[in-house]
């Protein structure tokens, strides 16, 4: 599980690297998610009789695939670290959109956690902690939150029927389907590296941020519990920190420390009712 969470911590590294060898956004979010869609979307067949769920799986998978162009355009420009807090926001929208569409009221160490979220996520995003012209960026990165928000969600409230691998081919499944659109429109060229330090940085950003973790998660966090592996996951917030300062060169600044000890403080606050995902492809 400390794996997982640290490959999945690593994801910045692949995505702004692909960025900068001039890969759109949204083709690197496809590709993402394209290996463990061939792999595991055989598994479906057998599930053909739970379509409704596979339906939800797909829809839900879409939203987080749309949702993370947002994330990988942000990388473009903004801090790794300060992306990484604000991708950390999911708990919160998963709050809300369990609380809206399910009924579901949260309790009240869930909301204590989430308002400590919230305001990781002002202190490290606020104007003069990171330049005004990156702000519009780091809004748009939302809605990677949003969306896996939305994710954990139908997980927990319409894919209970499918078996976690399954659930993770219907999901990963939807968010290919939900950027091919964009993928056929982009000129060619731009669809693939231009070389093999391209290819391997494909290869990491889909088999080491994706397939490999996701499985590593479908087999382990139902024996983990969730409420263990909403602790361990949060190793995944400052490997994004160490990216940045390791691969970038990116200075920690004091509101950016602070902000992760928020949201670590959050997790570890609401670890008795996780609001971490389990088995939920992110």
């Amino acid at each position: 599980m400390f794996f997982a969470s640290f490959c999945f911590g690593l994801l910045p590294y692949f995505a702004r690297s692909l960025s900068d060898q001039g890969m759109p956004s949204h083709v690197i979010a496809f590709h993402r998610f394209t290996l463990a869609a061939l792999i595991l979307s055989p598994l479906l067949i057998a599930q053909r009789a739970k379509m409704r769920a596979i339906l939800w799986g797909m829809g839900a998978g879409a939203a987080m695939g749309l949702g993370w162009i947002g994330y990988v355009t942000a990388l473009r420009s903004a801090p790794v670290s300060v992306v990484g807090v604000l991708y950390m926001t999911y708990p919160v929208f998963t709050l809300l959109i369990a609380w809206l569409l399910f009924r579901d009221r949260p309790s009240l160490r869930a909301v204590g956690a989430a308002a400590l979220i919230v305001a990781a996520a002002v202190l490290a995003s606020r104007p003069g902690a990171v330049p005004v012209a990156v702000i519009p960026l780091l809004i748009l990165s939302l809605a990677a939150p949003l969306g896996f928000g939305l994710g954990i969600t139908v997980l927990v409230y319409r894919l209970t029927a499918l078996p976690p691998l399954a659930r993770i081919a219907a999901v990963s499944l939807g968010s290919v389907l939900g950027l091919l659109p964009l993928v056929l429109g982009t000129e060619g060229s731009r669809l693939f590296p231009q070389d093999g330090a391209g290819w391997m940085l494909l290869l990491g950003i889909a088999i080491g941020t994706a397939l490999v973790p996701q499985l590593i998660y479908a087999t382990c966090a139902p024996l983990v519990g969730a409420a263990r592996t909403a602790v361990i996951g949060s190793i995944e917030l400052p490997t994004m920190f160490a990216v940045g300062v390791l691969a970038f060169e990116e200075r920690i600044t004091l509101p950016q420390g602070v902000a992760c000890a928020l949201i670590l403080t959050a997790i570890l606050l609401n670890n008795k009712g996780a609001v971490a995902p389990v088995s939920c492809p992110k």
